[in-house]
């Protein structure tokens, strides 16, 4: 049996215990508190989880992309709602992508190297010949022979003559000779041809060769008349070189047109009609201009131009 002096010293030992517990606990929250407090960067961690969390699949203004120019590989400049121009209309989106120059495609005239032949003069009238150019802005212009003429391939050309007076002239191939034409020989309209020498002189001895001029005039392009998606012959204009082959993108790939002795390139199924369209010179260069749609005998500017050789 239980005296009164021990019960009273077994309650004492049961409050010493139940004290002892509550001290245990209350020292274990602090020191918890202390340790979350004293772990470096919490606060911080917690806060930039909560502002940089961004929904799967999106993102954020710093790593937008920045748009580009169709065509260009170059990111297009940031313009304000107020500044950005209008579009540009459909017959000016033509667009065009330069390529390096490879190997001369020239044929029987190479650059660089001088050719032998006579000099002839024809009456130009307003400067249109067998190249189908039209009407030239100035007659500086001459016809090749058939031989060199090459399918229209001399079309073009830019020539640098020379007599054997010492004189001599640049001129534009806009024309073909026929037969009796001779291998070397240039039929000069009555203008250049008075360059070099006087009228009654009639023939003169010449050399001449290819020249790749500066100028500010940029290619154009152009659909002969009768033009459709169906059938299209095309034409380059105001080139620097001589173009040695014009391609068409098809949904096979590029497509080399056929030349003709008329100087446009020609598709009779109508194949890349108002399509990408793809120029080379002779020295191998390739413009590719995109936008250009079939409008029959207008010419359309490119705003590109063959580099000078």
């Amino acid at each position: 049996m239980t005296t009164p002096r021990q019960a009273a010293r077994q309650r004492r030992h049961r409050r010493r215990l139940i004290l002892g517990a509550a001290a245990a606990v209350i020292c274990a929250g602090v020191l918890a508190s202390l340790l979350m407090a004293l772990l470096p960067g919490r606060d911080t961690d917690a806060r930039s989880a909560t502002n940089t969390t961004t929904p799967a699949g999106a993102t954020t203004a710093a790593e937008a992309p920045t748009p580009t120019t169709a065509g260009t590989s170059s990111p297009a400049p940031k313009r304000s709602a107020s500044t950005e121009p209008a579009p540009p209309s459909p017959t000016k989106t033509a667009r065009s992508s330069r390529e390096p120059a490879t190997a001369s495609q020239a044929g029987r005239i190479q650059p660089g190297t001088p050719y032998k032949g006579v000099a002839t003069a024809y009456e130009a009238a307003d400067g249109d010949g067998a190249c189908l150019f039209g009407p030239s802005p100035d007659l500086m212009i001459a016809a090749m022979n058939t031989t060199d003429y090459e399918t229209a391939k001399a079309c073009g050309a830019h020539v640098l003559v020379r007599a054997a007076n010492g004189k001599s002239i640049t001129v534009r191939i806009t024309n073909e000779c026929p037969l009796p034409c001779a291998p070397g020989q240039l039929d000069l309209s009555q203008q250049a041809f008075a360059e070099l020498a006087d009228l009654e002189v009639g023939r003169i001895l010449i050399t001449w060769s290819l020249v790749s001029p500066g100028t500010s005039e940029t290619i154009s392009l152009r659909y002969k008349t009768g033009s459709s998606r169906h059938w299209c012959a095309v034409q380059a204009i105001g080139h620097r070189n001589p173009v040695a082959g014009l391609e068409v993108r098809t949904p096979n790939g590029w497509r080399r047109l056929p030349r003709t002795a008329y100087n446009y390139f020609l598709s009779e199924n109508g194949s890349g009609c108002g399509g990408t369209v793809r120029l080379t010179d002779i020295y191998g260069e390739r413009l590719t201009v995109t936008g250009v749609a079939v409008r029959p005998n207008v010419a359309q500017p490119t705003r590109v131009q063959f580099a000078r050789h």
